[in-house]
């Protein structure tokens, strides 16, 4: 079990990004401050002074932060690139332990928990998603039922049942397609946000799993659009 420790976790796998502060205890983590990026806000010259802005509105010192947790994937090539090497040179910066989390995880963290199956969805493009499931225990302890996968979006229409919880900001075009007898969760919590990626990364990072500095990179689950014209 890890002691206390002062987390700083980034999120930038979509159109907008987000970056928080976090305090991690053996039970809990307690969120100190969240800063929320819309649009072309998330860039790599945003994200830096953002940071600093966060850690000085929690007297912390960069050398005061003792992990970093970073959205791999799935999500936007270009966000994900930005999250995940900003991550990696603060952590490296300031010997600093550097964590890993799946975008959908730590977007299921954001439903309120129960044992109905939950499926998280981003938007994959070419009309297919990024798609998980998750259910729960008695504890409402989460884990992954079905792993992230790019699935066609009328093939994952199709797979609903009644009784499913749907989350994730793919809905925005597909809400009016679902079948009846789904949960919605509202718009407000689309949105995967850094303090989650904070929470999944302290749970992990509880639980033993470390991340090399040097090898972290994000996980796209498909190849670019330059790599696969080049395969053909």
């Amino acid at each position: 079990m890890a002691g206390s420790k002062r987390i700083l976790a980034i999120e930038s796998s979509g159109r907008h990004a987000s970056v928080a502060t976090l305090w991690g205890d053996a039970d809990r983590t307690r969120l100190i401050g969240q800063t929320l990026l819309v649009g072309d806000e998330r860039t790599a010259q945003v994200l830096a002074p953002t940071i600093q802005q966060l850690l000085a509105q929690a007297d912390w010192s960069p050398k005061s932060v003792e992990l970093v947790a970073v959205t791999v994937g799935p999500g936007s090539f270009t966000g994900l690139r930005i999250g995940v090497t900003t991550a990696k040179a603060f952590a490296y910066a300031i010997g600093a332990d550097v964590l890993g989390v799946n975008t959908l995880e730590a977007l299921a963290l954001q439903a309120t928990p129960s044992a109905l199956p939950l499926w998280t969805i981003l938007d994959a493009q070419r009309q297919e998603l990024f798609a998980a499931r998750f259910v729960a225990n008695d504890q409402f302890d989460v884990r992954t039922e079905v792993e992230t996968c790019i699935i066609p979006q009328d093939e994952w229409l199709a797979g609903l049942r009644s009784g499913d919880r749907v989350i994730g900001p793919a809905l925005k075009r597909i809400t009016s397609r679902l079948p009846s007898g789904i949960e919605v969760f509202p718009e407000k919590s689309w949105q995967p946000v850094a303090t989650s990626v904070g929470q999944v990364a302290w749970k992990n990072y509880q639980a033993g799993h470390r991340d090399d500095v040097w090898i972290l990179s994000p996980n796209y689950y498909r190849a670019s659009a330059a790599e696969e014209k080049r395969m053909k």
